[in-house]
């Protein structure tokens, strides 16, 4: 493991004039968001003049990435006219201690992980498939929405390309690298070893400079994203919704699981600027779930810090649908309505030891970048087309729904509680050997297996791995998958490019999707799957729209066929 640039930082104090707040405490980063892009250089000043220095700066949307004092420098660039607030990132160069990464909590999409339970032996049988790959069977999320189908009609044309913004994609894996573009990717994160309060967060940096290689991945997120919306259709390992399309990584995301603004920011206008078609986004933006104008809950200035996200998020989302960017987006694993939400028991999730409860005003709370515009947002079901039991939900953000795992489905059969309820992607090796399911020889070890990690070997030797999760995560790139063999299928060379409108997109997606309806009764508890009243959820609306399902399921094989009338 490579030593991280930064030393410990020792603590300054700048003389100011009485009128402004003294500076004080570790060098920290912050987020300064000009008031207009016409701002940009007046709020550059404005930041030197508070005691600060600009370190980058996203022009698209007036973003301002800058160094100063842990306390007061917030408070002074604030009062300036050209600033619409700032936001403080992280300190820079804590060396780490010992201990492992703090990541954020993924109960929710590895539930089935440490479980010996087995699928029933129904699930052997080798199903007829048209043109699948040696582990295509097992992806019941695939044939749910109809992909084996669609590829006889369209597989993806090279020239879609699907940015995911997650947390960094293996490139090598042989089903990622044959649509791997490596050229185009991006990574706008730096590790972080350790927090303002020494807790281990990403943990010493694995490359020199702290910042990964676009080809990896050391969270295995990203790439499970990528392999459900991109893997090769290539008689290896499993296949994607579109199997032919390009895959861009632009993370975003930390090794740890966090999604701060200026990466989320800066993936967003740089899908823009680079073409990009789709953009996958299965996260929300840390360190809040919900970004509140003025919660009374929180202090001054973690308000103008809420602000300052949503603002600068709007501005992005805006920016990359002006560009031609289709986002699709996570409707979240809180079991909540999205209209109703529950108390956030979770925010700030960082740094460590910052969280306190609030309660969530809708009116003026929004999880980002879901509740943002141009978004098209997914919830989850299971094999049995149930809501998934952790899915968010609710007729003001769902647009459609898809495939994303529930370990709990099927109640009372032999499939409750089976992994083969999750779904099966892609993983890096790397991140196996981490976890300890994966040894050095590439061999799945015993806790590999009770995981249920697969193992891939191609006839020249090339090993790919894969792994079970469930989530919004997982069902967003279904969504994905289809929404770039809809551009694939609709799309038309323009400006020297390729490639069609988001408004057309989300009308085919929408259009074609396959409608479910409220089931009977309407209210849903999960008491006899073992979760408690808070997962209780009432499914509003009726089979052309409703909060559980949105429009419906994403069916690729209709949106290929049957898209056009939706294009007029």
């Amino acid at each position: 493991m490579a030593v991280p640039l930064f030393g410990a930082i020792s603590a300054v104090a700048v003389p100011v004039a009485s009128a402004q707040p003294a500076l004080s405490g570790p060098a920290t980063e912050f987020t300064v968001l000009a008031k207009d892009t016409q701002s940009i250089g007046t709020a550059q000043q404005a930041i030197k003049a508070a005691g600060g220095t600009v370190l980058e700066t996203n022009t698209a949307v007036g973003l301002i990435k800058a160094s100063a004092p842990a306390t007061g420098f917030a408070e002074r660039v604030n009062a300036n006219r050209a600033v619409f607030g700032a936001a403080k990132e992280r300190v820079i160069g804590k060396a780490p201690k010992d201990g492992a990464p703090k990541t954020k909590p993924d109960a929710v999409e590895k539930e089935g992980q440490g479980t010996a339970a087995a699928a029933p032996k129904a699930a052997a049988k080798k199903p007829q498939p048209i043109k699948t790959d040696p582990l295509d069977g097992q992806l019941w999320g695939q044939q749910a929405v109809r992909a084996d189908l669609a590829h006889t009609v369209q597989r993806g044309d090279k020239r879609v390309k699907v940015g995911i913004i997650d947390t960094g994609v293996d490139g090598t894996h042989p089903d990622i690298a044959p649509n791997f573009d490596r050229a185009d990717s991006r990574n706008f994160t730096k590790d972080i070893p350790t927090d303002v309060n020494g807790t281990v967060v990403d943990g010493p940096c694995e490359f020199r400079g702290c910042v990964d290689p676009v080809d990896h991945d050391d969270n295995g997120h990203g790439t499970h994203v990528a392999g459900t919306i991109g893997a090769a259709l290539n008689d290896f390992g499993v296949s994607g919704v579109a199997p032919n399309v390009t895959l861009v990584n632009v993370r975003a995301g930390q090794d740890s699981g966090f999604f701060f603004l200026q990466p989320t920011v800066d993936a967003l206008t740089y899908a823009g600027d680079a073409g990009i078609d789709v953009v996958n986004m299965s996260f929300y933006t840390d360190p809040w779930l919900y970004n509140c104008t003025a919660n009374p809950a929180d202090s001054p200035a973690e308000q103008a810090e809420q602000r300052t996200i949503i603002e600068a998020t709007t501005r992005a989302l805006d920016y990359a649908y002006r560009k031609g960017v289709t986002s699709v987006v996570a409707l979240g694993n809180q079991h909540t309505d999205l209209g109703a939400p529950q108390p956030d028991t979770t925010s700030p999730d960082y740094p460590s030891n910052s969280t306190h409860p609030r309660t969530v005003d809708n009116a003026t709370c929004l999880n980002l970048p879901v509740e943002g515009p141009h978004t098209i947002g997914v919830s989850s079901f299971g094999p049995s087309q149930a809501k998934a039991d952790y899915s968010n939900y609710g007729t003001e953000q769902i647009s459609v729904s898809a495939p994303g795992g529930y370990f709990r489905d099927g109640f009372g059969t032999p499939w409750f509680r089976t992994l083969q309820n999750e779904i099966l992607s892609t993983y890096p090796k790397n991140v196996g050997v981490a976890a300890g399911n994966i040894d050095a020889d590439g061999n799945i070890t015993a806790a590999g297996t009770t995981a249920g990690i697969q193992k891939a070997t191609a006839p020249d030797g090339r090993v790919g791995y894969y792994q079970w999760l469930q989530g919004t995560s997982m069902a967003t790139p279904h969504a994905t998958g289809v929404a770039a063999l809809i551009v694939s299928q609709y799309g038309k060379p323009s400006h020297g490019g390729f490639g069609l409108s988001p408004d057309a997109v989300q009308r085919v997606l929408e259009g074609t999707a396959s409608k479910i309806a409220c089931p009977v009764p309407r209210t849903v508890d999960y008491l006899k799957e073992g979760r408690d009243a808070t997962f209780t959820a009432t499914c509003v609306g009726d089979a052309s729209f409703n909060g559980f399902y949105g429009h419906g399921a994403v069916d690729a094989y209709s949106a290929v066929t049957h898209g056009t009338q939706y294009l007029k």
